[in-house]
């Protein structure tokens, strides 16, 4: 019987409770309650355009700001991933999508490496979508890439409106991990690295 690849993560501290679960070989059905409503938006979109099932649920100090909330939400994320795609094996590993969303494209490319790093080329024209910060986007990719092993390069190629640009990122991040994750026929099981190896990244809270 096959592994159900999931991974369930809570991390508690003195500015958020976050509780992420998350089903890779899922349907896309989603459960978000983070208390800050753009970052529920993009969830959604991550796990309907990824396939993934995901249950996010938070408490934060956003009497504050968003700021511990979002980065935490990323942290718990990316460990859960992490969780899921365990040795990696049998995984495609690189992917790769180009979405737009009226006059914005963003491009995002990743490998599920095991060496986090992130290339950020996003130009936001407003400082707020709603109450949202958006110099937390790029928090949020920090977050999820360090604690879940990918190598991210994310490319703003053309946009004007902040929410478009943002809303195109996320959807093709979803796309370009639906690609990487998906099980290559071809491998049988075996790690997808001329190595034989793939680090599987560690919690970095921070």
């Amino acid at each position: 019987m096959k592994k159900a690849r999931t991974g369930d993560v809570q991390r508690v501290t003195s500015e958020t409770n976050v509780k992420v679960q998350l089903n890779l070989d899922g349907e896309g059905v989603s459960k978000i309650s983070t208390g800050v409503a753009f970052l529920d938006h993009m969830l959604h979109q991550l796990s309907s355009h990824g396939l993934i099932d995901l249950n996010v649920e938070a408490r934060g100090d956003t009497f504050i700001d968003d700021h511990h909330t979002n980065e935490d939400i990323g942290i718990a994320l990316g460990q859960a991933l992490s969780q899921a795609l365990g040795d990696r094996r049998g995984i495609n590993r690189f992917g790769h999508f180009i979405a737009p969303l009226d006059e914005a494209l963003v491009q995002v490319a990743m490998d599920c490496s095991g060496r986090p790093h992130l290339t950020y080329e996003l130009v936001i024209p407003s400082q707020r979508i709603g109450s949202y910060d958006t110099e937390l986007v790029k928090e949020f990719f920090i977050a999820v890439s360090n604690n879940s092993g990918l190598t991210l390069h994310i490319h703003q190629l053309s946009g004007m409106n902040s929410h478009h640009i943002v809303e195109a990122c996320f959807k093709a991040f979803a796309r370009a991990l639906r690609m990487a994750i998906e099980e290559d026929p071809r491998r049988e099981g075996k790690v997808p690295s001329s190595k034989g190896l793939l680090e599987q990244a560690g919690p970095k809270n921070a």
